[in-house]
């Protein structure tokens, strides 16, 4: 079933093998649409091969069909369009067409299976011997520290070791502190054995051994040296008149990815960059990947030492509900009512909070005493039952995981929170994913993301998480394509290379004609890297002639992408962007680059599918562009939850992906243009330009006529309310009039969010955005279709925002958890639980609908009332804008 974007072109094709059909939005509603297409077929195709079966409809501008019997009005383009009151437009594929697509792939895969495989046969495991379950140990848990190598220190500085056992950002039990060292760039450390108070016996399966090597001095220096230039940076703590600066960290696990207890020794090479966040200067939430880089890096030499002559493993699952079974045998406690109502009051308020909220162990003590009330009334807040466990007391985690395998299934939506750092239980994670299984590959598609980022927490690259998107991509090729993006996006990262690219192995593999496609696209964004590289290049050398460093750098890109070596690659590839669009070949002539510091490429393509139309894209290298993708996401769920609530708000949320390392492509959205250009084409001083309120209805008239400016005007409306709503729920900031455009159909959309979560800009100290969203009166006299008294209109766009509002509301967990799932990303501006903060602030998370809406109004109200400021902002923007040109 085709799953394609409501496009509108009027191509019309007479070829024997296709022919193009464009249904009239007079045929809406359904049945006189079906009429339409089957009297089209019949004129347009040989009779009896029609009803034979023998062609396909396809959607006109990418490879997307409607295939099988169902009703056209079944089919999510036709629905799409119908929403959207536009024309349907399809094109008569002969199935042969199709057939021949089929058959190229199935070749491929012959091929490759038809080759002998040189590698012998892996050989048998050798035998085990019979191992000891952690549960029979109770000697406390403790290591040795033998050495440390390459401490960046100063001299005169002593230096400690701090150690810490975690599950998730749960400390078991006190850190253990190494005694002071002193010494140059090695050290050694008396009576090295740090011992815990915590027993063997009781370490969860996912404990984390997490180090902090910091140095102790006296009192503040004055650095000299760029040595010790990373003391100031970072936090420091103080204790006992000394104060303590981190100098690297490092995590292991202490079971192996077979479940057994670490011993011997091990070297562990460290990092040196800490997180805004620290406990007790450790970092639960890093990696557990070694530093790569092992020739400059802090080096932690550490022994496990071994509590039996045998092997210490962690029980499997059968012995896991054994003992859970043997504990409820012995226990006389009553499952259900256990609290009174009382309580049960109590407990209701605690599961009705948000992600972010704190526990108190009272609270923790009532939902693990009432956890059986918690599965049969409050099944979704599983999350805050696991938070409530003593992952320090093995019989707890016991009971947990039987009643685990009682718990209702969660919706997949709210079983993502169970994907966090918090929840690193296999078993539950494993329960997660089978959540995640309901999941149809559209709503998959929405989280790929997080889900992609998530596997940053997981310690081990077999698990349940992996094999899921695995068997996902191989079954959905449009999965597999952003699967292999987001994956190869970031295998420059030393903490995730190995994994991901064992994944891309992995998927590659298992997906041979998938090959050729990727590499083509590798390939063609290489050479538009290279294209990128000659015009900066040409910049720095002409850089004093702007004119003539203009013509120079574009007639060298121009000549350099009609070279056959570049045209060829660049040519006849599958859009990264939507994989199911087809670029045919560059139009140079259109080509061009911006102006900007990083000179993004401007690229003009033809689209195969469309003949004769075209489409840009947007190449960006220099760019962090993940967090541009995170925000472009949240806006596509955020119009899938109002269309869900039957509020279409015509969102217009563009293609972008990351593809390397601060590179990646940006969708060039169709017959739009900039506030600022609309502005200044209508006025000859930039400086009155951003007041001149009727500039933008003027530039919507020119475009539209009619009935077509009483719509334009509509989706202007309906847009913008959707825009000030995101906008103010994900703070975004650096609004000027290049960040906000508007199509020649009327819809507003925003570009570039380079600031999000209130990051907004300041100038000394002042923040240059005063209002939470941009709401200026040139948009208002849109709305009022230039009116000054059409209230009625202003009052239904009111409406609309505020509904728009208290959707999002509804689904205010989700936008937490996803942005939570994202923390270790790297994104500039969320790198700790604080920046997720503002979500739930401007949510009004925790307080009533009705005082919500109160707040929410007010923001409004100041919109309104500041939009002057943002006038000033804008006019300057322009004057440097035009003082630049």
């Amino acid at each position: 079933m085709c799953g394609g974007h409501a496009c509108i072109f009027t191509h019309f094709s007479a070829a024997r093998d296709s022919a193009s059909l464009k249904v009239p939005s007079s045929c809406i509603p359904s049945d006189l649409m079906e009429l339409a297409v089957k009297k089209w077929l019949t004129t347009h195709a040989p009779e009896e091969e029609v009803w034979l079966g023998q062609y396909i409809l396809r959607v006109s501008h990418c490879l997307e069909f409607l295939c099988g019997e169902q009703p056209l009005i079944q089919y999510k383009y036709i629905r799409t369009c119908m929403q959207a009151k536009e024309s349907p437009h399809l094109t008569l594929v002969h199935t042969s067409t199709v057939k021949g697509m089929f058959d190229k792939e199935i070749s491929a895969i012959r091929a490759v299976v038809s080759r002998k495989s040189s590698n012998p046969p892996l050989p048998l495991p050798p035998k085990r011997r019979v191992p000891t379950y952690v549960w029979d140990v109770s000697s406390p848990f403790k290591i040795v520290l033998v050495n440390g190598s390459k401490v960046n220190a100063e001299e005169t500085a002593k230096v400690q070791v701090r150690a810490g056992l975690f599950h998730g950002t749960e400390l078991l039990c006190k850190p253990a502190v190494s005694s002071e060292s002193s010494g140059r760039s090695d050290h050694t450390w008396k009576d090295s054995t740090l011992e815990f108070d915590l027993s063997v016996c009781d370490l969860p399966r996912m404990t984390r051994l997490c180090f902090a090597i910091y140095a102790v001095m006296d009192k503040v220096k004055k650095q000299k040296s760029t040595k010790n230039a990373h003391i100031n940076k970072y936090q420091t703590i103080r204790k006992a008149g000394k104060v303590h600066y981190p100098i690297a960290w490092v995590n292991t696990m202490v079971f192996d990815y077979k479940g057994q207890l670490k011993t011997g020794d091990i070297i562990l090479h460290c990092w040196s960059s800490f997180p805004d966040e620290l406990e007790e200067m450790l970092n639960p939430i890093g990696t557990i990947q070694t530093n790569p880089y092992t020739e400059n890096a802090t080096a932690l030499h550490i022994h496990f030492p071994e509590y039996s002559s045998h092997s210490i493993v962690f029980p499997p699952f059968d012995k896991i509900l054994e003992k859970a079974a043997e504990i409820a045998g012995a226990s006389d406690c009553v499952p259900m009512g256990r609290g009174g109502k009382k309580f049960h009051i109590e407990l209701k308020e605690i599961m009705e909070r948000d992600p972010l909220s704190q526990l108190c162990e009272n609270e923790k003590d009532l939902i693990w005493t009432l956890r059986y009330d918690c599965r049969e009334n409050f099944p979704q807040s599983l999350p805050k039952l696991l938070l409530s466990v003593k992952w320090s007391k093995h019989e707890d985690m016991a009971q947990l995981q039987a009643l685990l395998q009682i718990w209702p299934k969660l919706s997949p939506r709210d079983a993502l929170e169970l994907l966090d750092f918090n929840y690193p239980d296999q078993y539950v994670r494993e329960y997660a994913v089978g959540c995640l299984r309901d999941m149809s590959d559209e709503e998959l598609s929405q989280y790929l993301l997080q889900l992609v980022q998530v596997l940053r927490y997981e310690p081990y690259y077999d698990c349940a998480l992996t094999h899921f998107l695995l068997e996902r991509a191989q079954g959905n090729r449009k999965i597999g394509h952003f699967l292999f993006w987001h994956l190869r996006s970031e295998i420059h990262m030393p903490a995730v290379s190995v994994q991901f690219a064992l994944m891309l192995e992995a998927y590659c593999r298992g997906n041979i004609p998938h090959i050729e496609v990727l590499k083509k696209q590798v390939e063609a964004l290489s050479k538009l890297k290279s294209v990128n590289e000659l015009i900066k290049l040409g910049t720095i050398k002409n850089a004093r002639s702007k004119t003539k460093e203009a013509m120079l750098t574009k007639e060298a890109m121009m000549t350099c992408l009609r070279q056959s070596g570049y045209s060829e690659t660049l040519s006849d590839l599958h859009s990264p962007l939507n994989p199911n669009v087809l670029l045919s070949g560059i139009n140079v002539e259109r080509c061009r680059y911006m102006d900007s510091k990083m000179k993004p490429l401007w690229i003009v393509y033809n689209n195969k599918l469309l003949g004769g139309d075209t489409l840009g894209i947007i190449f960006k290298n220099g760019d962090d562009l993940r967090q541009d993708m995170l925000t472009l996401q949240i806006l596509r769920l955020m119009d899938l939850l109002w269309k869900e609530a039957n509020l279409d708000l015509r969102i217009v949320p563009y293609g972008c992906l990351a593809t390397g390392d601060r590179a990646g492509l940006i969708e060039v959205v169709s017959s739009a243009d900039t506030i600022a250009n609309i502005q200044l084409t209508s006025s000859n001083v930039a400086a009155a330009a951003a007041f001149n309120k009727d500039a933008l209805l003027n530039w919507l008239k020119e475009r539209n006529t009619g009935d077509a400016l009483d719509r334009a005007i509509e989706e202007f409306t309906l847009s913008c309310a959707g825009y000030c709503v995101a906008t103010y729920v994900l703070g975004i900031g650096d609004r000027h009039s290049d960040n906000i455009m508007v199509r020649s159909t009327g819809q507003l959309f925003h570009i570039d969010f380079g600031h999000i979560l209130g990051n907004f800009k300041s100038k000394f100290g002042i923040k240059r955005e005063r209002v939470p969203f941009i709401l200026t009166h040139d948009f208002i006299h849109v709305i009022q279709q230039g009116k000054t008294g059409y209230t009625e209109k202003f009052g239904s766009f009111r409406q609309y925002c505020e509904e728009a509002y208290l959707v999002l509301r509804k689904n205010g967990n989700l936008f937490i958890t996803l942005f939570a799932l994202m923390l270790t990303a790297g994104l500039p501006e969320l790198t700790s639980v604080k920046d997720i903060q503002y979500l739930k602030d401007s949510l009004a998370l925790g307080k009533t609908d009705e005082d919500a809406l109160k707040q929410f109004r007010q923001k409004f109200d100041e919109a309104l009332r500041e939009s002057w400021t943002t006038k000033v902002n804008w006019m300057a923007h322009n004057v440097a804008k035009d003082n630049r040109s």
